[in-house]
């Protein structure tokens, strides 16, 4: 069941919002989380019931496993019991998502057959896995504090973000849980709520899925070996930058507005990641709470930088590696995390520079340039992560970089003579910069100025609902208040006009199209 779905929005949410507020208010709030849990599963069984098993199994033995960590373990033993329950939760994942992945590359490198029938991949199961790792780790240290198995589960399972993040913290959902009004209908919470989750809907469902098309021709081509045009490189892969920027943005609003409508604040994941001014920076402002899960369970562990500036560079290269290898099994994903890794070293190295040269001011232009460069590095390794092999993205890159040449407009072509030998020499032709009707130009390029603008310049959702603690980590200084306080949203009239005219168009366009997934969904 998609949250982009009428299925969702107008039988399973509500249905699930007035039982769970009934019943809260009639009977103790453990009736009120049992209904949340028995929803959430159903949500979850609605692709496939045959993976309601794996999900259910995962959770009590975790649940078991973190009751030996902290309950029934002497102190030597703890960390083995620790291990165990990694090690269990990595091999389940390693299962269902690589063991086919390696078959085939050792197929492939010549060694003795290996027979594997194509596995299935539950959805979500990077997600529960990981937020199970977390809640292991949180244990073992003591920072689980009371837990309680219904608490656990519903955790784990809770439906707005069981299928895409936030990777939760038991800690930070803990407390909100205990609270005794949690279980009562606010209207402050709901209406905060529903203005987020309308926000994300258009999002995805206009922008994301209205400059789709573009980049799934391009990329399409590129898969069935059509030469592209250097035009049709670029439109293609800026189609994708922006559809997966706000497809990844609306899904996240609409996890946070789905959960602050009964009153709980999920951690922040997404904040405008296109405004950043090095990668560094980028990866604080993208998918927030996985950069979080790296750092604190993989790149810390691994030394991080305690060990000096090498061991700091090779363990940044490993969990990006890592951190790519998660997000698919592919050697595309592989290769975009590397690139990462590259990245972010050569910016701590370009810091460690500059503190040295002591350039410590930056320019207005200075800003701009760093922010363009940081957007290249970026939309380069998309091409990694949306190719759907490594010789589509090297095609796409190598007509992105002129390696098909020059195509100029014909209306330029006719005004520009260029000799015959510095033609062929230049590699320049005057064919059309759209040749193989992929794309229709002036359509996309609107689309794509246009995402640019609001990704680049406009306030993201949680500026716009700074007044209202909108997700954990969000500071109240970064809201617009001291910038444009006539843009913050409040309860009125006019907000709800726009509101509505919003959910309206999205919901029309849900009418008449298809309702496509989240880009992450496969992840």
């Amino acid at each position: 069941m998609l949250f982009n779905s009428f299925e969702f929005i107008f039988l399973f949410l509500p249905i699930t919002l007035i039982v769970y507020f009934a019943v809260g208010r009639a009977m103790d709030k453990r009736w009120a989380f049992g209904w949340l849990l028995i929803a959430s599963l159903f949500f979850y069984a609605w692709w496939n019931p045959a993976n309601l098993a794996i999900i259910i199994l995962s959770v009590c033995f975790n649940y078991a496993m973190a009751q030996h960590v902290i309950q029934r373990a002497e102190q030597p033993r703890r960390k083995w019991y620790l291990g165990l329950g990694i090690a269990a939760n990595l091999s389940l994942l390693g299962y269902f998502k690589y063991a086919n992945f390696f078959v085939d590359n050792w197929n492939a490198l010549g060694g003795a057959p290996i027979h594997l029938q194509r596995i299935v991949l539950p959805i979500a199961i990077s997600f529960f896995t990981f937020q199970q790792i977390v809640f292991l780790v949180e244990a073992y240290r003591g920072q689980a504090g009371d837990y309680d198995f219904l608490h656990y589960a519903l955790l784990v399972t809770f439906f707005p973000h069981l299928i895409a993040g936030p990777i939760v913290h038991y800690r930070e959902m803990l407390v909100q849980f205990n609270r005794p009004s949690l279980r009562r209908f606010a209207a402050s919470h709901f209406a905060v709520g529903l203005t987020i989750f309308c926000l994300g809907l258009f999002k995805k469902v206009i922008l994301a899925d209205g400059v789709a098309p573009f980049a799934n021709s391009v990329f399409g081509a590129a898969a069935n070996d059509i030469s592209l045009t250097v035009f049709e490189a670029w439109t293609g892969t800026l189609a994708y930058t922006f559809q997966l920027y706000f497809d990844f943005s609306g899904y996240s609003d609409m996890a946070i507005g789905l959960a602050r409508m009964i009153g709980i604040r999920f951690p922040m994941n997404f904040n405008s990641p296109y405004k950043a001014a090095n990668i560094i920076d980028f990866w604080r402002r993208w998918h927030i709470t996985l950069s979080r899960f790296l750092r604190d369970y993989l790149y810390i562990p691994l030394g991080g930088n305690r060990k000096g500036p090498g061991r700091r560079h090779l363990n940044l290269f490993t969990t990006m590696l890592l951190g790519g290898l998660w997000h698919g099994a592919g050697w595309t994903f592989v290769i975009w995390g590397g690139l990462h890794g590259f990245y972010l070293i050569v910016n701590h190295f370009w810091q460690a520079a500059r503190e040295k040269l002591g350039f410590d001011r930056t320019t207005v232009v200075g800003r701009a340039a760093a922010r363009a460069l940081t957007f290249l590095c970026v939309v380069i390794g998309w091409v990694f992560f949306r190719a759907e092999s490594y010789q589509s993205a090297t095609k796409i890159l190598n007509a992105m970089f002129l390696g098909n040449g020059i195509a100029l407009p014909p209306f330029l072509a006719r005004k520009v003579e260029v000799p015959a030998a510095l033609e062929r020499l230049a590699n320049v032709s005057f064919d059309g910069m759209f040749p193989n009707g992929l794309v229709d130009p002036s359509v996309a390029f609107r689309w794509i100025v246009i995402l640019a603008l609001i990704a680049w310049l406009a306030p993201n959702t949680q500026e716009l609902m700074g007044k209202y603690r909108p997700a954990l980590g969000f500071l109240k200084g970064e809201s617009l208040a001291s910038r444009a306080r006539w843009l913050l949203w409040r309860p009125s009239y006019a907000w709800s006009v726009v509101l509505a005219l919003l959910s309206a168009v999205a919901l029309m366009n849900l009418w008449i199209g298809d309702n496509a997934e989240f880009l992450y969904f496969q992840f």
